[in-house]
């Protein structure tokens, strides 16, 4: 299993360090890279986007050539996790997005930016999760906020009532950073998306 991690912002190693943890403790071979150009898309089977800037994500991905090539794998069926600003890039719908700002426009959602404020305003909170009943820690940094979802959209993450995590076929965008809870099962959870694509 080839998965990739988008390299252009975000916590990167964090997300490689513990996708290879979830895969041992699955007993999967698999390899995990920091993907940054268009031969990486040989034989990947799974792709994470990580936090940082939706806007400079975006305008990366359209400078090296890579939105319109991976928004095609996606619509094919691709399996992309998307955390923080990655559930923007996924999102049909976003507000408080900047003039000309595009997404993948393949997760019917409508996203928020910064919704809950400035880097400040960042905090930990117990999420619930739909497939596991011992709490997640949920790790929100300058986090966008899921506003509305259509019913082909499923939540699977929870900050009491609010929906914070949700799957559509092969997606799944996340509002937090799962990469820096120390706890393996989100990224279980997407490994074993992939293994059903």
């Amino acid at each position: 299993m080839r998965l990739g991690v988008l390299a252009l912002q975000g916590d990167v190693t964090e997300h490689i360090d513990i996708t290879l943890r979830a895969l041992r403790e699955l007993k999967i071979d698999g390899e995990v890279f920091p993907f940054r150009k268009r031969e990486d898309l040989h034989g990947l089977k799974g792709l994470i986007i990580p936090g940082g800037e939706s806007t400079t994500i975006f305008k990366l991905l359209l400078r090296d050539g890579l939105f319109d090539r991976l928004r095609e794998l996606i619509l094919g069926g691709l399996p992309v996790m998307g955390t923080c600003a990655g559930v923007i890039m996924l999102a049909k719908e976003i507000e408080g997005g900047i003039d000309g700002q595009k997404t993948f426009s393949v997760l019917d959602a409508k996203v928020g930016r910064n919704a809950y404020g400035r880097q400040v305003d960042s905090f930990e909170a117990p999420l619930k999760l739909s497939f596991d009943e011992r709490p997640f820690k949920g790790v929100f940094i300058r986090a966008p906020k899921i506003l509305s979802f259509s019913d082909r959209v499923k939540p699977i993450a929870f900050l009491e009532e609010e929906v914070v995590g949700i799957e559509q076929g092969n997606l799944i965008g996340l509002t937090f950073h799962p990469e820096l809870a120390d706890d393996t099962r989100l990224h279980r959870y997407f490994l074993e998306k992939v293994l059903s694509f």
